[in-house]
Parts: C-alpha cells; sequence; structure tokens
C-alpha cells in the first residue's frame, strides 16, 4: 500500500466548536474511501482541509509525502493535484462548459489552448457531456452540471479527488448519472475521498469507509464489515435511521 495522504493528529476550530478532534487516518493510492456520518460530524470540514480550503489549528497532513504550503506558489501548485467537487457546481456561469474545463489546464498546468482542447473533450466524452462543450452552465441540467464539474477537476490530471457530498443538491433522477461517472473512476484506480449520504455508492465503490460522529472517526472498515456488523453503538444507531426506508 502507498500512502498518498497522511493525516496525523489534526484538530480544527469554528470559533468554540471543536469539529475535528485529533484525526489521524493514511489514505492511499487508487483507494476509494467514503466518510459518512450524521450532519455537523465534521465529514466536509475533513474533506476541506486536505487541500487546505480550511485551515487546521494543529496537527500535520502530507500530500505524496509533502507538507501542505500555508499560502501563495506552493499551495495553487499543490491544489492543482487535488480536485474538489462540491455540492454546488461552482461552474464559472459567464464561461463555455469547454472553457470551464480548459481554463485551469491553461493557467494553472502552462497547456496550450489547443491541448487543453483536446483534453476537455477527452474528459467530457469521459463523462457523458461532450455533447454539450458549446453551452453555457445555466442551460444544463443539474446532473450535467455536476458532470462537468467533474470533468474540470480531472482535466487537472490530479492525483486524488475530493468529493464533498456531490449529489445532495441534485434532484434524485440526476444522482446515478453523477455517481455513475464516480463508479466509473473507482474503477479506472482514482484516488478519492467521497462525504456521501449515498449508502449504495459507498457499498458499491468503497474501499474503506470512515464513520464520523462529533469530530471525531469512530469506525474504519470494509463497506462489508460496516454495513453488516458496525461495532460502535453510534454507528449502529446512525445505520438503523438511514438504512429502515
Amino acid at each position: 500500500m502507498d500512502p498518498l495522504v497522511q493525516i496525523e493528529h489534526v484538530n480544527k476550530h469554528f470559533g468554540d466548536l471543536h469539529v475535528l478532534k485529533d484525526i489521524t487516518t493514511t489514505i492511499h493510492r487508487g483507494e476509494v474511501v467514503v466518510v459518512i456520518g450524521p450532519s455537523g460530524s465534521g465529514k466536509s470540514t475533513l474533506c476541506r482541509v486536505i487541500n487546505r480550503l480550511e485551515t487546521i489549528d494543529d496537527g500535520s497532513i502530507t500530500i505524496d509525502g509533502k507538507a501542505l504550503p500555508a499560502e501563495g506558489a506552493g499551495l495553487a501548485k499543490m491544489r492543482a493535484d487535488v480536485g474538489m467537487v462540491f455540492q454546488s457546481f461552482n461552474l464559472f456561469a459567464h464561461k463555455t462548459v469547454l472553457q470551464n474545463v480548459t481554463l485551469g489546464q491553461i493557467k494553472v498546468r502552462r497547456r496550450s489552448k489547443a491541448d487543453a482542447d483536446k483534453r476537455a473533450m477527452e474528459i467530457l466524452d469521459r463523462v457523458g457531456v461532450a455533447n454539450q462543450a458549446a453551452k453555457m452552465p445555466a442551460q444544463l441540467s443539474g446532473g450535467q452540471q455536476q458532470r462537468v464539474a467533474i470533468a474540470r477537476a480531472l482535466a487537472m490530471d490530479p492525483k486524488i479527488m475530493l468529493f464533498d457530498e456531490p449529489t445532495s443538491a441534485l434532484d434524485p433522477e440526476m444522482i446515478n448519472e453523477v455517481l455513475d461517472v464516480m463508479v466509473e473512476l473507482a474503477r479506472d484506480g482514482m484516488t478519492m475521498v467521497v462525504v456521501t449520504h449515498e449508502m449504495g455508492f459507498a457499498r458499491k465503490a468503497a474501499g474503506r469507509v470512515l464513520f464520523m460522529a462529533d469530530g471525531e472517526i469512530v469506525e474504519e472498515a470494509t463497506p462489508e464489515q460496516f454495513f453488516t456488523a458496525p461495532t460502535s453503538t453510534r454507528a449502529k444507531d446512525f445505520l438503523s435511521k438511514v438504512l429502515t426506508h
């Protein structure tokens, strides 16, 4: 197993609220880690500290053996290696789908426009929206916009992809089209950390489930172990609520 992200004794406060409590875990290259737990358990914050969208109070995070830079060019370079997909699609409304997917490649990866266009079209095709390349984001459905957001992150050739509840803003009929793309990515060996409420996806795609509650990792297990024989009371209680319907 080849460690890609190492998180050691990380703490994070928002004022008096202790949202991450002494978090230690390792994400290995090619691994799919799904983070689940009740609202307010620290899942999204854990996702956001990995690419320093949130700073940490203490502890350490390294990506591919390098500590996270505090700011500046080093941080921008590291962020290019860490793809991020949010709940809200965060596409540039005034740019076409194609421009959304080429912008980072040209500005950060310094690719020529021709190379960036070629790469963008390959990836848009991979996520099933190549035929939407000339449209503006507002002309797309939510599911299509989220697939463009995934394509934009993938076009940077990241070492790891972070997904922060990528389907929670979508209508039910659009959720599967996004999850299907994510399952394919997992099968292709992309290293992924996915914060989600989609238990079916966790069962199908996760190599490991992290169950969080009250800012702590309460349980780490394979999906099979976690869903059939959780060890903690918190996890049993959580699963009894989410798997009953």
